[in-house]
């Protein structure tokens, strides 16, 4: 497969040494649960607090967020690879006891660094992708451990520094 314009290459390869954490966006869409892993959550502000997220509109839990109120977003440790690679690799993501239904109907995903569920308040579409903006209204924190990263095409964790930035 060519790259369809000359820097196609090159954007590819940057994204790919572009560290970035990994995440599990769930949502309840006519009773049954959708879920999908996630690299591209990121915080969009404070007050009051939202994040973003991007998906391709082609994704098979597309139809689930665009027709939903609320959704989740999971946090993922180091110790939850397993469960990331069956949300991005496997149709059985719920099949199991490794998560509930929460508030709003939302799955909830067990033993994750934390989770937040959210309304949705905006879905930006351009061309096949979209952008998802979610108001969170309720969340946890789990227990505190190392996150887990993506980068370069596998998974990883950060390293400490020997020095303070």
């Amino acid at each position: 497969m060519s790259d369809t314009t000359p820097f196609e290459g090159t954007f590819k390869e940057m994204f790919r040494r572009h560290a970035a954490g990994v995440a599990i966006i769930t949502v309840n869409y006519n009773g049954e649960p959708y879920g999908f892993t996630a690299t591209s959550v990121a915080s969009l502000s404070a007050q009051p607090p939202r994040f973003t997220f991007n998906m391709a509109r082609s994704s098979s839990s597309w139809p689930a967020v665009a027709n939903a109120t609320h959704l989740g977003v999971h946090m993922l440790g180091l110790e939850n690879q397993a469960l990331a690679d069956r949300f991005a690799r496997t149709k059985d993501r719920f099949g199991g006891d490794h998560w509930e239904l929460g508030p709003h109907d939302v799955p909830v995903l067990k033993d994750v660094a934390g989770w937040l569920i959210g309304k949705i308040q905006m879905r930006l579409s351009f061309e096949n992708n979209a952008v998802v903006v979610v108001e969170v209204v309720e969340g946890a924190v789990g227990e505190d451990g190392s996150p887990l990263l993506y980068h370069s095409g596998s998974y990883g964790q950060p390293v400490p520094l020997d020095y303070e930035i």
